[in-house]
């Protein structure tokens, strides 16, 4: 079984960008999203595409499986999506040893920057850049397939 170990961070101000590499612009979308499960296409415009399978509880480890699909299919699954398609721009950002992705969300969640950063233990310690806000891991709001359900601009 795959496993992915990740927490998430709400991101405080711009100061973020003065370390960040070139963004790879991503669309996603999920297929089916139950509560237990989401299955989700994601094409990155410059590179491959997935076809990702994840456990849908909150919390620091979900069950993941990532399977490679051709980019041209990928197009045709997100035809078949439930809610929105969820854009972003993602940034990798090396800090102390560790590598962070930023997540700057346009289209209906422009406005929402959240970081992520794996781990290979949910108890490993890590050390926080400045840029590094509130933890929202926990937080199924924040979840992309809820993004997909229901986009930032529509919080109140």
């Amino acid at each position: 079984m795959g496993l992915e170990i990740e927490r998430k961070f709400l991101v405080l101000g711009d100061d973020w960008r003065k370390c960040a590499g070139p963004a790879s612009t991503l669309r996603q979308a999920y297929i089916h999203n139950d509560g237990r499960a989401s299955v989700r296409v994601r094409i990155d415009e410059a590179g491959p595409a997935y076809l990702t399978i994840k456990s849908a509880e909150a919390g620091t480890s979900r069950a993941e499986f990532e399977y490679a699909i051709p980019a041209d299919e990928a197009r045709e699954i997100l035809e078949l999506r439930t809610g929105s398609i969820v854009e972003k721009r993602r940034y990798r950002i090396s800090h102390e040893g560790k590598l962070w992705e930023i997540d700057e969300f346009t289209g209906e969640n422009a406005g929402l920057v959240i970081a992520e950063i794996e781990l290979s233990d949910p108890h490993e310690n890590f050390s926080k850049p400045t840029w590094v806000g509130r933890e929202v891991t926990d937080d199924a709001q924040y979840f992309n397939a809820s993004l997909a359900k229901k986009p930032f601009r529509d919080w109140s």
